[in-house]
């Protein structure tokens, strides 16, 4: 089908007007593609040629029938189909170096007898031309329409690629940039990944169509453009020769429709992407939602379907993407995200923000009482590792354990408490679950009596600290966390015993001697924690 638009040296033999030429060297040349037919009747022709001409000539000052081979040669370098001589004053027959060097190289030389119209020859053989190309114009065009309306219709890449098969009887292959593949047939075996490492090695000019060999293999790609970047690549394993124009022309054609499809299912995505993130920010926030929505995005309540809230937030929020780069790279994070989730069992529910990144991470307990983390700490670890990042400084809270939907508001706020405390340095989980007395003293940070509290225990302590620089404080909470070891003590503050001693007794002045028994312990342990808290909020009266 492919040769119609392909016109060959033997091909031109056919011709009425070739009927008393004769091939004197290069037979095995016959099959090198004619794109033009050239009259040449001068020796400095190099800038006239561009390669795949038929050149016709009567040999004048070309010195065509001597033994030097040099013409030839030139001819050769320029690329051309052939050359047509006719035989008169300028040229007789062609020596035996010349024929010995035109059978080398396949260079097919083909001379008339008699005298013949060169004007006849080049207008038979340039409307030939222009008819398959204009033929090819039209197999083209009926090809790309087809291609457009296979991309409407339901798995639309696998049927481009079987288009490609049936017309020009090779396997052909589509590999995308998420890693999936399409082949047609089904069962042929093309191994993508030399072709990935080639493409990614190799491959000099990586948005261009070309024809490529791997191992003993030809292959012709396309890549498949889609807003600007590459998203994939079209491939045809060739195992005949095909006009490779035509055939690259077609592929660019196939790989557009494909583009198409990759671009109407991604704008399906993002709009699913979207109604996810408001879904899951009104749900965060607690405002009311839409019940269908809540079905099309968590999975059905039952006795045995637990979620926790893990929310990711980073020290530099990405404020400076814009905005068309940032809807890429939402999608892109947003697909990982549940991707690593899902491996791990887990049912995601993901809303994408610039500056944090929420998930409602539902998943089924055989009891009530399942509380393991340690899935939940090595989807962390993946996260951490992975590169949607951008090796950001980034802090991570994870809720406890609720069934409720109307909590899912709760369990944001217990993440963000965890995250909270692990900027200030005073916890190093990742759980709500395990920050202890901060459970309760978080939820109490704008109640007055907790203020009171810690003015109670620790307030003198506090203004000593903040007029005098005296450090008390701190050698109180470090001397309760060594139990009362007072070498320990020492060396953690990076002080001599006796200035302990000395840090010790002032203290016993505010505070009582008694301040090791263990009710009263407890409650000066809980009012340093509590002391830093409002600290750093902002919430505690500096009296």
């Amino acid at each position: 089908m492919i040769s119609e638009f392909e016109l060959t040296v033997g091909d031109v033999l056919t011709r009425d007007l070739f009927k008393n030429a004769k091939v004197v060297a290069g037979e095995t040349g016959l099959k090198r593609q004619i794109k033009w037919t050239h009259i040449l009747e001068t020796e400095a022709f190099d800038s006239l040629i561009n390669g795949s001409e038929l050149i016709l000539t009567t040999g004048i000052n070309l010195e065509l029938d001597n033994c030097a081979t040099t013409t030839y040669e030139r001819l050769l370098q320029k690329d051309v189909a052939g050359i047509c001589i006719e035989k008169g004053p300028y040229f007789k027959t062609i020596s035996t170096d010349i024929k010995r060097f035109a059978d080398k190289h396949a260079f097919p030389i083909i001379i008339f007898e008699e005298v013949v119209r060169f004007v006849d020859i080049t207008q038979d053989l340039h409307s030939l031309l222009i008819n398959q190309h204009h033929q090819m114009l039209n197999q083209l065009s009926t090809l790309t329409h087809k291609f457009n309306e296979l991309s409407l219709a339901p798995n639309g890449i696998l049927k481009i690629l079987q288009a490609l098969h049936h017309y020009f009887g090779q396997h052909s292959l589509c590999l995308l940039e998420d890693s999936k593949s399409y082949y047609y047939p089904p069962e042929s075996k093309i191994d993508q990944e030399n072709i990935l490492s080639y493409i990614s090695t190799k491959l000099t000019n990586k948005r261009q169509s070309g024809i490529i060999s791997i191992y003993n293999e030809t292959f012709a790609i396309a890549p498949v453009f889609g807003l600007g970047q590459i998203w994939g690549y079209l491939c045809l394993n060739i195992t005949k020769n095909l006009n490779e124009e035509f055939l690259l022309s077609v592929l660019d054609r196939a790989s557009l429709a494909i583009a198409q499809i990759l671009l109407r299912n991604r704008t399906i995505e993002e709009r699913k992407l979207n109604s996810e993130d408001e879904c899951v920010r009104t749900l965060l926030q607690g405002k009311p939602y839409n019940q269908s929505d809540l079905h099309t995005f968590l999975p059905v309540a039952s006795t045995n379907l637990y979620f926790r809230v893990f929310i990711i937030k980073t020290e530099s929020p990405d404020s400076v993407i814009g905005e068309d780069n940032w809807e890429e790279i939402k999608i892109q994070r947003t697909i990982l995200i549940r991707s690593l989730f899902k491996h791990a069992g887990y049912f995601p529910a993901v809303s994408v923000r610039k500056d944090e990144i929420a998930i409602i991470c539902s998943f089924i307990a055989e009891t009530h009482v399942n509380k393991s983390t340690k899935q939940f700490l090595q989807v962390t670890k993946n996260l951490l590792s992975a590169t949607l990042l951008n090796n950001k400084i980034t802090y991570i809270g994870i809720s406890g354990l609720h069934q409720n939907v109307s909590h899912i508001s709760k369990g944001y706020a217990e993440a963000n408490d965890v995250i909270y405390l692990n900027k200030q340095q005073l916890s190093t989980t990742y759980f709500h679950d395990k920050i202890g007395i901060y459970q309760i003293l978080l939820p109490l940070q704008k109640d007055k009596q907790l203020q009171l509290f810690i003015n109670d225990y620790i307030g003198e302590l506090i203004f000593l600290d903040e007029n005098s620089d005296s450090e008390l404080l701190k050698t109180l909470e470090v001397y309760l966390a060594c139990r009362g070891s007072k070498k320990e003590a020492a060396e953690k503050l990076f002080i001599v015993r006796q200035t302990l001693y000395h840090r010790l007794r002032k203290i016993e002045q505010y505070i009582g001697k008694d301040f090791m028994d263990p009710v009263k312990r407890l409650a000066i342990e809980t009012a340093i924690k509590a002391y830093y808290i409002l600290k750093n909020r902002h919430y505690l009266d500096n009296k």
